[in-house]
């Protein structure tokens, strides 16, 4: 199955982007701590969240639909959002960060941590934070976190 991926997700990248994000990611790398790098993508993300602002909802499940209309409609994957004991997971697919190059994937999720943290703060999350829990993975899921996270 994950040949059909790598060959969706290639499918979804456009062509003139390719070349240009992967050398852009190659030199933040030479130029730029990996650490520093996830700061920068998540400071990127609040930026976009503040210009792709959510409509209130009232559940998860709209909060869901919401996330994933704006998502569609930029062709950025889908997610899926389970509310557990302590914390409200979010699982993003098919966002198109292998844009970047692989090695990018280290810091590039950096971004929709950003991203959510701003959406859901300003839905009303205050005093919780958003943290990523896995690696981008072979079926293109990443894993976030809401919830209290120790500093």
């Amino acid at each position: 199955m994950v040949p059909i991926l790598d060959y969706l997700l290639e499918r979804q990248i456009s062509p003139q982007w390719r070349g240009m994000l992967s050398a852009l990611a190659t030199e933040f790398e030479a130029q730029i701590g990996r650490d520093e790098l996830r700061q920068l993508m998540y400071r990127v993300g609040c930026r976009f969240a503040a210009a792709h602002q959510l409509p209130a909802c009232g559940s998860t499940a709209e909060l869901a639909h919401a996330l994933n209309l704006l998502w569609q409609d930029m062709d950025w994957g889908y997610v899926e959002l389970s509310d557990e004991a302590e914390s409200l997971r979010i699982v993003h697919y098919c966002a198109p960060l292998q844009a970047f190059g692989n090695p990018a994937l280290a810091w590039t999720p950096a971004f929709l941590e950003g991203v959510y943290q701003t959406w859901l703060s300003a839905l009303g999350a205050q005093g919780l934070s958003v943290v990523q829990t896995s690696e981008f993975g072979a079926d293109t899921a990443i894993e976030f976190r809401l919830g209290r996270h120790p500093a």
